[in-house]
């Protein structure tokens, strides 16, 4: 089994981390080999001819992408997407969480817009650089990959381009659809997983927005309720451990009536 933290490209390159998982609880829930090379080829068969790429594409990452892309790319731009907004929508049982403890990840859902990077993947390598994606991605069929279009860089006049990103599956059975904040950031706040803690995914795909310029108010107002519940919880703590301190100092010193 692979270790906390210890997922690498090489990993995806070899297939390794699937097969790490066909002797565990979360075999079951993996997508065939044989559906995941159908996905890809037909994600390759679909995609745009853009003027101006001379055969690159665009991959849009809207997560963990943007901070861990982990494919080969020769430009990095932000981007929007219109018609579908990011959320944790997505019960993570291997990579941010596990089986008895389910962390939640990134995915895009439909409604509103979403700003991210898009980052141009040259054309000679694209199916080697799509088969790493779809090994890290695809691991359970709870994405669908789609061509959507995007506006590259800051411009309101910039021309719509074609990128491709992962979307949810809603009839995946982690779809976790819209929850309460108190529900996500009670998944983030101690799931863990072979990617490491749930709450590191939601602080770095932040830092990772925040560095390049862009505002994302519903992230933000997570990670501040995160802090703010560790507060409670560190708060409570120190409370109950005074409480104790003083009960027991007062059971020493309090003198005992004799019969």
């Amino acid at each position: 089994m692979l270790s906390d933290m210890a997922i690498t490209r090489q990993d995806l390159e070899s297939d390794r981390l699937r097969t790490s998982l066909c002797s565990t609880p979360v075999a079951s829930s993996l997508l065939p080999e044989a559906d995941v090379e159908r996905s890809l080829c037909d994600a390759l068969g679909a995609r745009p001819e853009t003027p101006g790429l001379n055969g690159d594409v665009w991959l849009f990452g809207y997560g963990s992408l943007i901070w861990n892309p982990m494919v080969v790319h020769t430009d990095r731009r932000l981007a929007t997407v219109h018609g579908y907004h990011r959320g944790f929508y997505l019960y993570s049982r291997i990579n941010r969480g596990t089986w008895d403890n389910p962390g939640l990840v990134l995915g895009l859902d439909r409604g509103g817009c979403c700003t991210g990077m898009v980052f141009r993947i040259p054309g000679h390598v694209i199916e080697q650089e799509f088969r790493v994606l779809w090994r890290r991605e695809m691991l359970t069929g709870a994405y669908h990959p789609r061509w959507l279009r995007v506006r590259v860089g800051n411009a309101p006049d910039a021309p719509e381009q074609r990128a491709l990103a992962f979307v949810m599956n809603r009839e995946h059975s982690a779809y976790a659809g819209r929850l309460p904040d108190e529900r996500v950031v009670a998944c983030l706040r101690h799931a863990c997983g072979l990617y490491g803690p749930a709450r590191e995914y939601l602080q770095q795909t932040l830092l990772g927005l925040t560095t390049n310029g862009v505002d994302d108010p519903y992230l933000g107002r997570l990670w501040r309720q995160l802090q703010e519940s560790d507060a409670a919880e560190t708060n409570g703590a120190a409370t109950r451990a005074s409480v104790a301190s003083a009960d027991a100092a007062e059971s020493i010193i309090q003198p005992h009536e004799t019969v």
